[in-house]
This record gives C-alpha cells, sequence and structure tokens, in this order.
C-alpha cells in the first residue's frame, strides 16, 4: 500500500509540473499560438488591381503600415477592411478586386508584425494600427464603410466605437479573443493568462453604425455563438446571416459579398 501511496504521489507531482510547463509554455508564447504571420506580402503586379496603389500608413507612435488604397468611383463608400489573422492582407485581393469592379475602393494593410509592416504584433497595436487606418481613409473625404474578419472584427469593432463611419461588417467575428482560446484550452485559466484578450463584446455597446453580422454553422475556428452574441449585443443591428454548414473560410464564396452590397446600400441610404 505504501508502495502504491508513493506511485501515486509521484504521479501527482508529475502532472502537476506537466501542466505547470504547459501554463508556462501558453505564457510565454502565447503570440505565437494566437497569431499567424507567415506567408509573404505580394506585389499589386501579380493581382488584377491595376489602379490600386501601395500606401504607408504613419501610426501615432512613428511607426508605419504597409497597405493598398483605391478611391472609389463617384457615389460608393471606401471599404476599410481589416484583415484576418492569416498571413498578408494582400493574399485576398481576388475581394479587393471584386470591390472595385462594383465601384467601391478600399484600403486594406497589415498590422504590425504581419509580412507587410514592421513591428511588434500585440492588440495594442493592432487597435492603434486600426485608427491610423481610418484617420488616413477618412482624410480621402470619402464616406467609410468598415468591414472586420476573423481577428480584424476586434479593431474594427474598436475604430466604430471611437469613429465615425456609415456601416459596420463583421465577418465571422468573436465576441473576445479570451472566449475563444476558452472554448479551445478549456482546461487552461486563459482569462490570467492572455495579454490580447480583445473584449469585443464591450466595444460593440458603443457603436452607433448599423452592424452586420455574418457566420456560418460549421465554423471550427470561431464558433457562431461568437456572432450570434455580437449581434445581440449590438445598438444598431441590420441583419445577422447565419449559414447552414459553412466553415470559417466560407462565407466569401456563399455569397458574401453579395449581402454585402445590400447591406452597404441600405446603410449608405439611412445617411443620406
Amino acid at each position: 500500500m505504501q508502495r502504491l501511496g508513493r506511485i501515486a504521489i509521484g504521479a501527482g507531482i508529475v502532472a502537476v509540473l506537466a501542466y505547470a510547463m504547459v501554463l508556462g509554455a501558453m505564457y510565454f508564447f502565447q503570440r505565437d499560438f494566437q497569431y499567424d504571420r507567415s506567408g509573404r506580402l505580394f506585389g499589386l503586379s501579380e493581382t488584377k488591381l491595376t489602379a490600386a496603389e501601395l500606401v504607408s500608413i504613419p501610426t501615432a507612435d512613428g511607426s508605419s503600415l504597409t497597405g493598398w488604397y483605391q478611391p472609389p468611383a463617384a457615389g460608393k463608400p471606401l471599404i476599410v477592411y481589416f484583415r484576418g489573422n492569416a498571413q498578408s492582407f494582400s493574399r485576398e485581393h481576388e475581394r479587393f478586386a471584386a470591390f472595385v469592379a462594383d465601384g467601391y475602393g478600399f484600403l486594406a494593410f497589415d498590422y504590425r508584425g504581419f509580412p507587410g509592416s514592421p513591428g511588434e504584433v500585440s492588440e495594442a497595436n493592432i487597435l492603434a494600427d486600426g485608427l491610423a487606418a481610418y484617420d488616413w481613409a477618412a482624410d480621402k473625404g470619402f464616406p467609410i464603410v468598415l468591414w472586420g474578419r476573423s481577428l480584424g472584427s476586434g479593431p474594427a469593432t474598436y475604430v466604430a466605437s471611437l469613429r465615425e463611419a456609415d456601416a459596420l461588417l463583421l465577418e465571422t467575428p468573436f465576441d473576445s479573443a479570451v472566449s475563444v482560446a476558452a472554448d479551445r484550452y478549456w482546461f487552461l485559466p486563459v482569462g490570467l493568462l492572455m495579454a490580447d484578450q480583445f473584449p469585443v463584446d464591450q466595444w460593440i455597446k458603443d457603436v452607433t453604425e448599423p452592424v452586420y453580422v455574418a457566420h456560418g454553422t460549421a465554423d471550427r475556428t470561431i464558433g457562431v455563438n461568437h456572432g450570434e452574441r455580437v449581434y445581440a449585443l449590438a445598438p444598431n443591428p441590420d441583419e445577422l446571416w447565419i449559414e447552414p454548414g459553412a466553415g470559417h473560410s466560407d462565407m466569401w464564396a456563399r455569397g458574401l459579398w453579395e449581402r454585402a452590397k445590400g447591406f452597404f446600400q441600405r446603410a449608405e441610404a439611412g445617411v443620406r
């Protein structure tokens, strides 16, 4: 019995040490788990964006962000696009080509720490970068609508809570990054460990713009319940589109752009 007791105590110590090592790894390397900074910045010459330009957006602390910009046609708004978590914004050039084909302008950019923009990735920097991009776009004088995809739902909502735009579209959003982490790492105290928590559920309460949320029921990256919660908290909700069977990267192929155009048209009509 004493031997069994010693074995049980030893196993318990090993389990505690292993858990402590997991906690340490998650804490010290958390941004490597949270952000995908791989990939490269595409050249505009590799795309169909013949009229877009490469731009440098200054931030408040003297850093700069790399982006692509094209002004809208007369009577159309400028889409400030807050990219998702994977690689560079430039990999989504087919979306931007669809925007300009229908007369919309766009500004898309990499947050600091991603392929196009040097610097350190953090929640504070991502939010500051979002404000810098909005302010740069606002100086152009066009009506502005905001589009936040996945990770971009954080800075897009934050910007909408502090600046004036005509609409906020959120594609596969989360209510908070820490809530997504809790879904995935339920056995860890992620609320205590995470530095970058992106409390969209708090920021959305201060958003006066009309809000459109698109999410799929088969999203395994950010569960559809996150989008539903964000929409329920929006003070000025327009529409919640839940697409059966759609995963995290499926919404565009399922017709998001057509729905987005309808939303932007409704929002612009309301502004006028």
